[in-house]
């Protein structure tokens, strides 16, 4: 058998890594023990039908003449069996290998050769994050200066203030490369197709690459979004929501005994006040709390004999005791069994410019601590109060709310309406899906970023409600496992239209006779390749003098179509 790859496990992971090395071009050969050979999924792709932690199975799907392996099953045992099964059987073959387990993340690369363990929530938390900060993304990538760069998709809408300006100008405005050009009733540019003096349209679509930051802002004006700076309340608006709170969250016994306790104080100040001759307010108040809450002398030699007041100072030490007691035992017991942090946490809740994440799981809470990173104000919305994220999410900064995030009331509590953005990151796609459609009902153009695991769905929410950024998990992480297969110096893989397009770093060699001797703009052209980056050999950034040559250990950070990067690393230039 040919040079190929092998794909173990056909889940919704499996299936979108298959999709993306097919727009590669790449042959592949898939191991599952529940796809059927006539699974219109395959399209042609040889199937082997079986348990990957078997040897037969593997020396069936020609692991001898693979070039890599994808294992990425959702069973973290199987996955590491199968791993250790074909470094016993092939030493040298690159293993890509998906792990929910973190630990074993952190060890298994050290631990055994040429083996590289991703985790879809590792993988997909960040970039939820950052489309929640900036808006949609196909891919995300670090220079080699460690600056995050962000590939992303623009859609001009009508009236966008893009309209109209030059592919030139946008680029120099906003530090950004063009790399995809798509016009209606024109065949579209893709890199050095791409002509500068290009004039937006209204419908176009763009595909663009830079600094997150500067993409943020364009990806905005592209739909004419708008988002609120962070706004805190003032002092004493905050305190009020901290008293309405907690006070709302006393025990309905505790309210009442409360309430008759203070009544009997206010009604035993009057009659003294009045009834007695020389009592002023503060003296009524005074012998009113001597008599419910000491033992101090009733002071009956200041009271004819026989007289009403005597009655009354007797039943009020009476009623005072019993008051005292129940009012006492009452209240401890709720103190024992409150918890007040969901009060306090109020306080910590800006009216507007935050962040909302629903769902502290995996995923939820890598979202939480990527955006804390990043200097952002986040609450989060819980719905189990044992989670065992939650005390880390509030010693990092966040501030959490305990409560159901489908239910409009804790979106109002969180004030999602004027949030710059809300994520639904729980485990459950129907429970995302209605949090998206709740906080659509509360403010119709908010930013909405939503976690699911069935690509169908997700397409369908983008297209018939409107929820642009329903991203699945399984579409996210996919390119990540393809990139892994190439090597380390591929930083990112993602889908444009049918193509597969990778951004990777080209190192230049002392023997590389072909990079040294040809100028910048020539090896562009020849391999078909989008330079954004250069850095020396001392590791400084260099600028990118398209008419000059380039010197031994220069690293050039480039994007290209896949079949394109195989050449590249085999510099084998375009023909004609």
């Amino acid at each position: 058998m040919e040079q190929h790859y092998i794909l173990c496990g056909l889940g919704q992971v499996g299936l979108r890594v298959l999709e993306h090395l097919r727009a590669a071009g790449m042959a592949v050969a898939v191991i599952d023990s529940c796809c059927k050979p006539d699974d219109p999924r395959l399209e042609g792709v040889q199937l082997v039908s079986g348990d990957c932690r078997q040897p037969a199975i593997l020396e069936q799907a020609g692991l001898a003449n693979a070039k890599g392996v994808l294992i990425v099953t959702s069973n973290d045992l199987v996955n590491l069996s199968t791993v250790l099964l074909i470094r016993n059987l092939h030493p040298t073959v690159r293993v890509v290998v998906r792990m929910f387990n973190q630990n074993l993340l952190a060890r298994l690369g050290s631990a055994v050769a040429n083996v590289h363990a991703l985790s879809t929530s590792g993988l997909a938390g960040p970039l939820l994050a950052l489309i929640a900060r900036t808006g949609g993304a196909l891919g995300v990538f670090r220079m080699a200066d460690g600056a995050r760069h962000k590939i992303a998709e623009l859609q001009v809408a009508t009236g966008s203030i893009l309209v109209g300006q030059t592919l030139a100008a946008l680029g120099r405005q906003h530090r950004i490369t063009p790399v995809a050009h798509f016009t209606a009733g024109q065949e579209a540019a893709f890199a050095l197709a791409i002509k500068p003096d290009a004039v937006v349209q209204s419908g176009d679509q763009l595909v663009v690459c830079g600094p997150a930051d500067e993409v943020a802002p364009l990806l905005a004006r592209s739909e004419n979004e708008s988002f609120p700076d962070l706004l805190w309340a003032g002092t004493v608006r905050r305190l009020g929501r901290v008293i309405w709170r907690s006070v709302t969250m006393i025990d309905l016994p505790v309210k009442v005994c409360t309430s008759i306790f203070l009544s009997v104080i206010l009604i035993s100040m009057m009659v003294f006040h009045l009834g007695m001759k020389n009592d002023t307010i503060i003296d009524a108040f005074y012998r009113t709390i001597s008599l419910m809450a000491t033992g101090a002398d009733m002071r009956g030699n200041e009271v004819d004999p026989g007289t009403w007041q005597k009655a009354f100072i007797s039943g009020l030490r009476l009623i005072g005791t019993a008051l005292t007691a129940a009012f006492t035992a009452i209240f401890t017991n709720y103190l024992v069994r409150a918890n007040l942090g969901g009060a306090l946490e109020i306080r910590r809740i800006p009216d507007g410019g935050h962040l909302i994440v629903c769902g502290l799981g995996n995923v939820g809470f890598r979202v939480v601590e990527e955006l804390l990173s990043r200097g952002e104000r986040v609450v989060a919305i819980e719905r189990t109060r044992d989670n065992p994220f939650i005390a880390t999410a509030r010693r990092l900064g966040a501030a959490v709310i305990i409560g159901d995030a489908t239910v409009l009331e804790a979106l109002k509590q969180a004030h999602a309406a004027a949030a710059r953005a809300v994520v639904a990151a729980s485990s459950n796609d129907l429970v995302n899906t209605e949090i998206a459609l709740q906080v659509r009902e509360l403010n119709p153009s908010q930013r909405v970023v939503v976690r699911l695991t069935d690509p169908a769905l997700a397409k369908t929410l983008r297209e018939a409600a409107n929820v642009r950024l329903a991203l699945s998990i399984p579409e996210l992480a996919a390119p990540a496992f393809v990139a892994r297969l190439f090597g380390d110096r591929v930083r990112s893989i993602f889908l444009c239209r049918g193509c597969l397009v990778a951004v990777f770093d080209l190192v230049v060699r002392e023997k590389d006779a072909l990079l040294l001797e040809t100028p910048l703009e020539k090896l562009a052209e020849a391999f078909h390749m989008v330079v954004l980056h250069r850095i020396g050999s001392d590791g400084a950034a260099k600028s990118i003098d398209l008419d000059g040559r380039l010197a031994p250990g220069d690293v050039l950070t480039v994007i290209a179509t896949l079949n394109d990067l195989q050449r590249i690393m085999q510099r084998e230039t375009a023909a004609g």
